[in-house]
Parts: C-alpha cells; sequence; structure tokens
C-alpha cells in the first residue's frame, strides 16, 4: 500500500503562487508514476502534470504548460507542483496520485493510488 498526502494549498491572488507538496509513505518507490489532477466544482477530473516513474521526463496540460512545474525529490519520498502565474479558472480540489509504472501516465484510470486532495483557490 502507498499512501499519498498533499499539502501547500489555499487561497491566493491572481498572478500569484503556490508549490503543493505530495508526500508518500509506505510501499514507496522511486520508480513510481507520479501525477497531478484536478477537479472544479461542477467539472470533471482533469489531467494538469505528470512524471515518469525514476523521474526525468514531464508532461503537462496544455491550460498549464509555461505556468507550472511537475518534480520529485526522491530522498524525501515527495512530488512538488509549482504553480505560477495562477489564473482564477485554476481553483480546484487538487490531487496526486501515483502508479506503479515507469511511463508516463496522465489518464486517471491508470494510477493505483490517490491523496486526498488539497484545496486551491484563486482570486480575482
Amino acid at each position: 500500500q502507498v499512501q499519498l498526502v498533499e499539502s501547500g494549498g489555499g487561497l491566493v491572488q491572481a498572478g500569484g503562487s503556490l508549490r503543493l507538496s505530495c508526500a508518500t509513505s509506505g510501499r514507496t518507490s522511486n520508480t513510481y508514476a507520479m501525477g497531478w489532477f484536478r477537479q472544479a466544482p461542477g467539472k470533471e477530473r482533469e489531467f494538469v502534470a505528470a512524471i515518469k516513474g525514476g523521474g526525468g521526463g514531464t508532461f503537462y496540460a496544455e491550460s498549464v504548460k509555461g505556468r507550472f512545474t511537475i518534480s520529485r525529490d526522491n530522498a524525501k519520498n515527495t512530488v512538488y507542483l509549482q504553480m505560477n502565474s495562477l489564473k482564477p479558472e485554476d481553483t480546484a480540489v487538487y490531487y496526486c496520485a501515483a502508479a506503479f509504472s515507469f511511463g508516463m501516465i496522465v489518464r486517471g484510470r491508470d494510477y493505483d493510488y490517490w491523496g486526498q486532495g488539497t484545496q486551491v483557490t484563486v482570486s480575482s
């Protein structure tokens, strides 16, 4: 089993920045593929960013490309999502997810474990 705990959410003005963290525990492995998703009220969950198992390769949704950066610190078993130039439409609950894979995973259904989520609210 793998446990994921997100933190770092909050209220920020448009144009501001936040850094989300996803701490993993339990059966942790640096080879997990990791991803960030978000869900706004009344909308379906959507992909935000992913990082390959073992690190290195990353992939972003078009809506966040150039503003968000996903990274991982294998020594700390933690994945980060640095969010810059935030917009009101970025408001959502953000979830991290993990999968037993060396690949790049962008579909939510392909992830094995999920965190509880952290709220991000961007005011205009």
